[in-house]
């Protein structure tokens, strides 16, 4: 019987081929092949193969194991250790059918190179020995695809039987794809699309120094969320109304709306359902880091035939399509059965081609246009009257042109009559998009979401498994969790991580600098990465006079300033983020000819269109107006103008800065964000002065409610007075903590720092009237808590739990002790509080707090459902049955249990409850609609 190890031959000192390769042998050499050309070979030659296949299998596996063992020896491991510790995990490691699968790829002779991680994650997933930290998978996986070519080029005969298997392999495949002709080139076309759209394209951002051009798209895709926006877009009346004029005025809108007609299409729109937008394409979702992607799958509901997906820039709108092309691309041709051709046009690129009269539609562009992959318009309209492909249109918004923007969605919508089954897909950014030309002919608006925080998390994780190596794993922990604290404790952050190409941004800022504490210079850093490669010298038209223009990064963050600077004193000031172009070129040229620019007003007009176009700072809002692209630049350089002309030109000083920016704006909440990032960025002595100013304002906070009615309220209601004042009765405590927190060196900021923290526990402290309702109790003590974690905190916290039943201060004091001290004391706290404590809101708190932070602990579910069952306080029983529906969702007892507590409890509202939350969690349960009609009859409160 021939086996592996007599057809691999000898290897003197590598002992791991002897060992595994010896036991190998034992199994059934034919079905080893098999499994090994799975995804290369048709199974039938597979089955069948002649001896130079199963010979050049076992070289394969000899070089395999030989490059093991000598990363085994390079990490210093002696032979007896490697012996005795991966003799075994070898043996099972080649044994799996997917690792099996995996080291045959390299025969196929399209494969050029292996995903490393994908062999490591496997050995992970299979539990076997640990490996030392700095061996090296992708240097395996690279010596070991360049060992295959070597046996396959060493062998004449093998190299040809080879090629003709693969020759047949490609035209079963081909035969059995419906509608595609035996002379398509598919294969060819595949590897145009991997060429142009397969790696993460990061043109706009400064990557100096990392490697990042291997980072594949297709593996780096965050599936987002989208939201169904058929007759409206938010974000357009989020605009200035006077903007919103002249947009209609210009015919880039189609009609404005009256106040009542938005307010009610906004409540249309949020009560929308959100869902995945590879739902509404029909695409299968990434495979994990590590993992082969998913085998194909039947999507779980029908695509939408026609779509549009819309947002904001950098939202991901192209990255979509063209993970959606490579989901094609990347599969083997025997994989394509059933699956339709992607066909990718970039609207850009079509409309100029259009323009210069190089081709008259779609088909015609495909056929002889600037494309990657010409393709046969004859072949390409026969797919398409069968519905064998899927039209991916991408950025309407990027025919900048409105006539041949109109002559474009005019195509498209002829397109859409002329191949009614084919599915097609259009993006575009809202703004600039009129959606009545493809509404009316049928197509679905749909508006893509801001990442929310899972979605965040997976981008992160993808991100730092693939751009460092594995013997950085150290290195590669300590910088993603970074990264999460960075978005996860600032607000800020956390609402530019939403949008992915700024996510990307942080990722690379990242990796050399750290971002938590300092705010400011993130903004800084960011503006420095989108700025970097502003080649408007080069853009400029040719002239003596120009060729030795430099403007550097420096002086484009002062023009971008003196912009901000601009916009806030607007009539709607920082919240209006509107700028004519006008006064944007007049900023620009008056700042060019202050660094002596010839011919300034030239250069200001390119450069306005490289700040659009290339450097994601600024956007076209239409109707010859601009913004900046995230309001979070906008606030960032305008507070770097004031703190520019407070410390450099001296144009300000401290009493302005505390009377005319602090005092008369800190109960605007469009300031807050840029008077906190001031007081990020000026010495701390002058932040220790604005907080005393701060302090020292006097708010009548009882102007804020309509005493006389609130007053009789409270007493009918709680039988006691409890005055409710919203966060503007207390915004300047608070934004003197938050002042407070942007400072790196607290020791230099003075005396101010105990009298925040007296006047803060204060104004908790006070008893009657209370003038903190729930929102300013929990705010003012999370600020606490945060800025001063101590025992004496936490004391003093504890302290608060014993305030009246009437202040909401002991829920949120114990939010806060849950969330910063997490320790099993406080474990027992709560437990003691959720039975014990005689302040139903304590015991709700305590309820939620403990699911919260110890889920896992197995005394919690009993407590809870105890409570549910016994607590005489109504509000708790509720609040025990959503804690327990909702974060043991997939205990098989607890539907059962919810159940009988519909049926059980005495109170009304709590059976309410209890069936809300069956009904929610377990709608897809058969049993449940049934159940739900039985409550609904037989329930005395039913009705």
């Amino acid at each position: 019987m021939v086996d592996l190890l007599s057809l691999a031959g000898a290897a003197a000192g590598q002992f791991l081929v002897k060992e595994v390769l010896g036991t190998l042998a034992k199994e059934a050499l034919e079905d080893y092949v098999k499994d090994f050309f799975k995804d290369s070979l048709s199974d039938a030659i597979a089955a069948h193969a002649p001896l130079p296949l199963k010979k050049a299998i076992a070289q394969a596996l000899k070089e395999f194991l030989k490059l093991f063992q000598a990363e085994l020896e390079y990490a210093g491991l002696p032979g007896e250790l490697i012996h005795h510790e991966y003799q075994k995990p070898l043996k099972q490691f080649l044994k799996d059918p997917e690792t099996k699968q995996f080291l045959g790829r390299p025969f196929d002779p399209e494969i050029k190179k292996l995903e490393g991680d994908l062999l490591a994650a496997k050995w992970e997933s299979l539990s076997l020995s640990q490996l030392p930290n700095d061996f090296d998978w992708l240097q395996l996986t690279n010596q070991y695809v360049r060992a295959v070519k070597g046996i396959i080029r060493g062998d004449g005969e093998l190299r040809q039987q080879l090629d003709l298997y693969y020759q047949e392999a490609i035209k079963d495949s081909l035969k059995a794809i419906k509608g595609i002709p035996v002379d398509f080139d598919l294969k060819k076309y595949q590897e145009a699309l991997q060429e142009k759209f397969g790696s993460l394209k990061l043109d706009s951002l400064d990557t100096t120094g990392a490697a990042y051009n291997s980072l594949r798209l297709w593996r780096m895709f965050i599936p987002q969320d989208v939201r169904e926006c058929h007759e409206f877009t938010p974000q357009l009346y989020e605009l200035p109304k006077e903007q919103l004029l002249r947009l209609h005025a210009e015919g880039e809108i189609e009609a404005l709306l009256e106040a009542d007609t938005i307010e009610r299409y906004r409540q249309t729109y949020t009560e929308r359902p959100i869902q995945s937008v590879l739902e509404v394409i029909g695409l299968d979702p990434p495979a994990p880091v590590g993992a082969q992607p998913p085998a194909p799958k039947p999507p779980s509901r029908s695509p939408v035939p026609q779509a549009v997906i819309l947002g904001d820039p950098g939202s991901g709108k192209s990255t979509l399509l063209q993970y959606a092309a490579l989901s094609w691309a990347e599969k083997p041709l025997r994989e394509l059965k059933g699956q339709p051709i992607p066909l990718l046009i970039e609207l850009r690129t079509y409309a100029r081609d259009k323009a210069a009269n190089k081709c008259s539609h779609f088909l015609d562009y495909l056929h002889n246009g600037n494309t990657a992959c010409r393709l046969n318009q004859n072949q390409l309209h026969q797919l398409l009257k069968t519905g064998n492909a899927v039209a991916l249109f991408d950025g309407v918004d990027e025919v900048f042109d409105p006539a041949l923007r109109e002559e474009v969605v005019n195509d498209i919508h002829r397109f859409s009559n002329n191949y009614p089954t084919t599915q097609i897909v259009v993006t575009s950014r809202w703004l600039g998009y009129k959606a009545e030309a493809l509404r009316n002919a049928g197509f679905q608006h749909f508006m893509l979401q801001d990442l929310n925080d899972e979605q965040i998390a997976d981008f992160i994780n993808r991100w730092h498994e693939l751009t460092f190596r594995p013997q950085d794993e150290a290195d590669k922990i300590r910088k993603r969790d970074r990264l999460q604290k960075a978005i996860q404790d600032s607000k800020a952050i956390h609402e530019l991580a939403g949008n992915p190409l700024l996510l990307t941004m942080m990722a690379i800022l990242n990796r050399n600098q750290e971002l938590p504490r300092d705010r400011a210079r993130l903004y800084e850093r960011a503006s420095e990465v989108l700025l970097h490669q502003w080649d408007v010298e080069q853009k400029i038209l040719e002239n003596d006079r120009l060729k030795d223009l430099s403007i550097d990064v420096r002086d484009k963050q002062a023009m971008l300033r003196k912009v901000a600077y601009h916009m806030q004193a607007g009539e709607k000031g920082l919240a209006g983020n509107v700028i004519s172009r006008e006064d944007l070129e007049q900023i620009l040229t008056g700042y060019l000819k202050t660094i002596d620019v010839d011919q300034a007003r030239v250069v200001a007009r390119l450069m306005i269109e490289q700040l659009r176009s290339r450097n994601f700072i600024l956007c076209y809002l239409g109707a010859d107006s601009y913004a900046f692209v995230h309001r979070t630049f906008l606030e960032y350089f305008c507070a770097w103008e004031f703190v520019w002309q407070f410390e450099r030109e001296q144009k300000i000083d401290i009493e302005y800065l505390k009377t005319e920016l602090y005092g008369k704006h800190f109960q605007d909440e469009a300031w807050d964000e840029v008077l906190r990032l001031i007081a990020g960025m000026i010495q701390p002595k002058f932040v220790g002065q604005i907080i005393d100013y701060l302090l020292a304002i006097k708010i009548d906070k009882r102007s804020y409610i309509n005493r006389e009615f609130e007053y009789l309220i409270k007493v009918l209601i709680y039988g006691g007075i409890q005055g409710f004042v919203k966060l503007a009765g207390i915004k300047n405590l608070l934004l003197a903590a938050y002042c407070f927190n942007e400072v790196s060196n607290r020791h230099e900021i003075g005396i101010a720092e105990n009298y925040l923290l007296d006047t803060l526990k204060h104004e908790v402290e006070r008893t009657y009237p209370h003038l903190l309702d729930a929102e300013a109790a929990e705010t003012i003590i999370l600020q606490i808590s945060t800025l001063w974690p101590l025992s004496s905190t936490q004391s003093w916290l504890e302290n608060c739990l014993q305030f009246s039943a009437i202040s909401y201060a002991p829920s949120a004091a114990l939010q806060a002790i849950a969330h910063t001290w997490h320790k099993p004391e406080t474990n027992y706290l709560l437990k003691d509080l959720t039975q014990f404590d005689e302040n139903y809101s304590i015991r709700r708190s305590a309820i939620k707090e403990l699911t919260r932070s110890w889920k896992d602990d197995p005394e919690t579910l009993p407590i809870l459902k105890e409570r549910a069952q016994s607590d005489d306080d109504r509000r708790v029983r509720r609040s025990a049955i959503e804690e327990v529906a909702r974060g043991w969702k997939d205990d098989p007892d607890t539907l059962p249990w919810l159940k009988e507590r519909a049926q059980s409890d005495e109170d009304a509202n709590v059976r309410c409850s209890a069936v809300e939350e069956a009904a929610r969690g377990w709608k897809d349960d058969p049993d449940t609609l049934p159940w739900l009609k039985e409550r609904a009859q037989s329930d005395e409160d039913a009705n």
